[in-house]
């Protein structure tokens, strides 16, 4: 049963990982997994792709913010850096994720369209990773509902600002990975969500450009009136060599206590027994 007063913590799939699902489910929360069209087990795709091979892995390894570069550790990184196996793992597990902006649309459209129908309850979650957060923030642009509740999202790769915002970190990664600007209007929704937190791992500089975009969304959003914060896990909460998917470190029930933590001060941990 869906129940008005529950929360749903919703974990996209689009970076691969299966994330705190586990973990909170242990801790009763009814948990969800979503895999927009085209992504994660939903990657079969209704239009003709043409592979070419990218030989992502030195590329991941940096991405995922395990090095400076392929194979040079950060000292502390939160990673078994001595099991090859577990590093071929994680980079064997990568899909292709179609990072168009066409399919940001597609995505979102399909999200708020579930999240407007009452059918995933009156209270959501939202648990994002990577570009995930993006998909996440232009679907509560486009829902016409309250229904969403909550943001979390784990090192976005990707935001959204009201049309004519002067965004000083232009995306580096093409056009499917943001900036994306929608009316003012519709960013308000933004400040209707209950709370919103840009989670970053360590090791991130400040002038990284997403993280200067997720500093400058977050300032939009409290502006108009929303509650959203940025929180290094390294700076802030001295979790030391956190990665990308701090969901997947070897530290990730440290970080999963800080997700309750929030869940808990922004009331978002009521749900239905």
């Amino acid at each position: 049963m869906w129940h008005s007063s529950s929360t749903q913590v919703f974990q996209n799939r689009w970076d691969g990982g299966e994330g705190y699902k586990d973990m909170f489910l242990r801790k009763d929360y009814p948990v969800y997994l979503w895999d927009g069209p085209r992504v994660g087990r939903a990657n079969w795709s209704c239009k003709p792709v043409n592979y070419i091979p990218g030989y992502r892995d030195q590329g991941n390894f940096v991405a995922w913010n395990f090095g400076p570069s392929y194979k040079s550790w950060w000292p502390d990184v939160q990673f078994p850096t001595t099991n090859d196996h577990a590093w071929e793992q994680a980079t064997r597990a990568r899909y292709d994720e179609f990072d168009t902006a066409e399919n940001v649309e597609l995505h979102s459209d399909a999200a708020s369209v579930a999240a407007d129908s009452g059918k995933l309850g009156h209270s959501i979650v939202y648990l994002t990773n990577s570009a995930g957060g993006l998909r996440a923030m232009k679907t509560a642009t486009k829902s016409n509902t309250t229904n969403i509740k909550g943001i979390v999202t784990y090192e976005s790769i990707g935001y959204v600002f009201p049309i004519g915002t002067n965004v000083t970190a232009p995306g580096i990664f093409g056009p499917g990975f943001g900036p994306f600007f929608v009316p003012l209007e519709d960013f308000k929704k933004l400040a209707m969500v209950r709370a919103i937190q840009f989670v970053w791992g360590d090791h991130r500089p400040e002038s990284f450009g997403y993280l200067q975009q997720s500093r400058q969304c977050a300032q939009l959003i409290n502006k108009y009136g929303g509650n959203a914060e940025v929180l290094k896990l390294g700076d802030d909460a001295g979790l030391k060599g956190s990665t990308h998917i701090a969901f997947a470190d070897m530290n990730n029930a440290k970080v999963g206590d800080l997700l309750d933590d929030f869940l808990e001060i922004n009331g978002l941990d009521n749900y239905a027994e």
